[in-house]
């Protein structure tokens, strides 16, 4: 194992639990999403892991079997990338990539070999001469991280490096982040809220709510079989259907649905893009709205469920508002969970 965490939590000192007794093990090479949404604690796990945060007494935080829960933060060798990219205004790429090293006495040769090569590997060698002030947002975060892989840190932390970014600035750097990552080969925790990005970036995610790790795994793990109806709402927006569960029949509004299995005093979920319209189906519903988005409609319905549901439809046309439709929902598409207030 590279880290190890083990009982790590922090209480302020007016009482607040910012994080609850958490375990953790991360091995060599592999990249961690920490997901969940503002205030659930993952940034504070994160600071901890760097010794920017002092955790409660009892905890452990380990890398390769060194204790490093009282180490100072220059002494973890760990590299850190932030929303802010904290970079020199009046260096230039090549100087604040190579700051870093300088800081360690490294002598020049091995100072510019380092500086050289991830200056290649992040494509910013047209830019190396360049101050950073010169640069885009997205080539100013790729700066950020040449810096932070320069002195081969043994662990990456990053606390949301994208969120600062445009949202089509941030799907390309995306894509990016993940490939560099991989070609150094770093073991790598990613704090992030959003779920597209940790699901593309991480090798597992371990959503967080109210201080904990409620769920771990890789995120086909997590979007197939969540394990509470929070984590099945913020991995891939799973919505609740009500109705009443009878044996493997779920009774709505709009019709009855059969279901994967018995699942009396459960709940029911799904997911837009399972929902299908279907001249056959046994839901009757009526379209409230309907959003073109290029590839597909979003289509808002009403009277099929308790609540509203949403609808993904790809097809080249779609209802107009106000229009009644039949729908349908397979079997193995719906999610059946502990009722959310009983999680």
């Amino acid at each position: 194992m590279t880290l190890s965490l083990s009982g790590v939590a922090k209480t302020y000192p007016d009482g607040t639990k910012a994080l609850r007794p958490t375990d953790l093990e991360i091995p060599r090479g592999e990249i961690v999403a920490l997901l969940g949404p503002s205030g659930c604690g993952k940034s504070t796990l994160l600071r901890i892991i760097s010794g920017l945060e002092t955790p409660d007494a009892g905890s452990a935080v380990r890398f390769d079997g060194e204790d490093l829960t009282h180490q100072p933060v220059e002494a973890r060798r760990m590299g850190m990338v932030f929303q802010s990219y904290a970079l020199f205004p009046n260096m230039s790429v090549r100087r604040n990539v190579g700051y870093g090293l300088k800081m360690q006495r490294l002598p020049q040769a091995e100072i510019d070999a380092r500086v050289d090569e991830v200056i290649e590997l992040c494509r910013l060698a047209p830019y190396a001469d360049r101050p950073v002030t010169a640069l885009s947002g997205g080539q100013r975060q790729r700066v950020a991280l040449a810096r932070a892989f320069a002195p081969r840190p043994r662990l990456l932390l990053l606390d949301e490096p994208l969120s600062a970014l445009d949202a089509a600035l941030r799907t390309h750097l995306r894509d990016e982040l993940a490939i560099l990552l991989r070609r150094f080969g770093i073991t790598a925790i990613l704090v992030t809220h959003d779920q597209t990005e940790a699901m593309a970036i991480a090798d597992r995610v371990a959503v967080m709510e109210q201080g904990r790790i409620v769920q771990i795994g890789t995120p086909e793990a997590l979007y197939r079989n969540p394990a509470t109806a929070f984590v099945a709402g913020f991995v891939g927006d799973a919505m609740p259907l009500g109705g009443r569960i009878d044996g493997a029949t779920l009774h709505l509004p709009g019709g009855s649905l059969s279901l994967p299995a018995q699942a009396e005093g459960r709940a029911a979920f799904v997911r837009a893009e399972d929902i299908r319209l279907d001249p056959d189906g046994p839901l009757r519903a009526r379209v409230e709205s309907v959003t073109f988005l290029g590839t597909h409609y979003r289509i808002a319905l009403s009277g099929g469920a308790d609540g509203t549901l949403f609808a993904l439809h790809s097809g080249r046309e779609a209802p107009a508002p106000g229009e009644i439709v039949r729908l349908s929902i397979a079997a193995p598409a719906i999610l059946t969970l502990d009722q959310p207030d009983a999680a």
